[in-house]
């Protein structure tokens, strides 16, 4: 049984252990995580918040509505260096996503179209290549009220247009 995986900030002040396997792993195109990570998308494995520990530095937390949802996203950063290391959900109080670049071993988490999907892929940028197999959705992959929304699944790679 896995006891989880470590990560940690740029500094090394701010580390966490996540207690566990992710439950699954969210690639997500929205504006929201373009901005965050200064790239075209976030990867983000999401844990049993739980299980998952903080260690050294306490993390800051900044928080802001979700466009898509309206419900807030927290965003916790390291005090000493800024680095964003996880977010935590008003909509899923019992998870928490990582930054997958914190991750200590990045390539511990493999992401397969069994355990992932591709969320706001219509804000995708133009260029954007949806690898094969994987479920893909415009937006959320769930409706407010959890319910689930159909996906898409492409049978060969799809190129995003804009």
């Amino acid at each position: 049984m896995s006891t989880g995986f470590k990560g940690r900030c740029l500094c090394g002040k701010l580390s966490y252990q996540t207690g566990g396997d992710p439950l699954w792993i969210t690639i997500c195109y929205c504006r929201f995580c373009q901005r965050a990570t200064g790239s075209d998308r976030m990867i983000e494995p999401i844990f049993e918040r739980s299980l998952f520990a903080f260690t050294g530095l306490s993390p800051a937390v900044y928080s802001l509505p979700s466009e898509g949802s309206g419900k807030d996203i927290n965003v916790h950063f390291c005090t000493g260096c800024g680095t964003k290391v996880a977010l935590t959900f008003e909509r899923w109080p019992d998870r928490i996503g990582i930054y997958a670049g914190t991750l200590d071993q990045l390539s511990s988490v493999a992401v397969t179209p069994e355990n992932a999907k591709h969320i706001f892929v219509s804000e995708a940028q133009p260029g954007t290549i949806l690898p094969a197999g994987f479920k893909v959705f415009d937006r959320h992959a769930t409706e407010n009220d959890g319910s689930p929304i159909e996906p898409t699944v492409h049978a060969a790679p799809f190129l995003v247009r804009g």
